[in-house]
C-alpha cells in the first residue's frame, strides 16, 4: 500500500496553494437535487420565430403605434408567411415608403390605423396607389 506524503501538515494560507499541489480529487456523494429538474436553456429563436426564412427584425422609428405598446426604437419581429387580416398590426409599404399600422379591411376598403391621436388613419386605393402589405407584426422587443 502506498501512503500518500502530505508536506505541510498545517494551514499556510491560500497564498500559496496551487492547483498541482492536489494530486487526485476524490469526489464522492450525492448529486444536487436540482440536477432532477435542469433544463436547457431557454432559445429566444425557438420561442418567438416560426418560420425563420420568412422572420425579420426591424427596428421602429416613429411614435404612430404607441397605443399599442410598440415605441420608438423598439425592434419587431415580422413574419412575411402569415396572412395579414383585420386588425392585425402590420408592416406596408406605401408609395415606397414603409409604415407600420394596425389594418382594417372591410369589403373593397383598406385603412391603415394608427394607435395614437396625433396622426389619422390612411384610406388606401389599391388601385393608384404603390401599396402591398410586407409582413405581419408577431413580437415587440423593447428595453424598460
Amino acid at each position: 500500500m502506498e501512503l500518500e506524503q502530505f508536506h505541510m501538515a498545517r494551514y499556510q494560507g491560500s497564498k500559496q496553494f496551487a492547483q498541482l499541489d492536489i494530486p487526485t480529487a476524490n469526489a464522492t456523494g450525492f448529486t444536487a437535487a436540482a440536477d432532477d429538474y435542469m433544463e436547457r436553456g431557454i432559445d429566444l429563436n425557438e420561442q418567438l420565430i416560426r418560420n425563420k426564412p420568412a422572420t425579420f427584425f426591424m427596428r421602429v422609428s416613429g411614435e404612430a403605434m404607441i397605443g399599442a405598446g410598440i415605441y420608438h426604437g423598439d425592434v419587431v419581429i415580422v413574419d412575411r408567411s402569415i396572412k395579414a387580416i383585420n386588425g392585425k398590426v402590420v408592416i406596408v409599404t406605401l408609395n415606397g415608403e414603409m409604415l407600420i399600422r394596425r389594418l382594417e379591411k372591410n369589403f373593397n376598403r383598406i385603412r391603415l390605423i394608427p394607435e395614437t391621436t396625433k396622426l389619422s388613419a390612411i384610406e388606401v386605393d389599391p388601385s393608384g396607389a404603390d401599396f402591398s402589405v410586407w409582413g405581419v407584426v408577431t413580437y415587440v422587443i423593447h428595453a424598460l
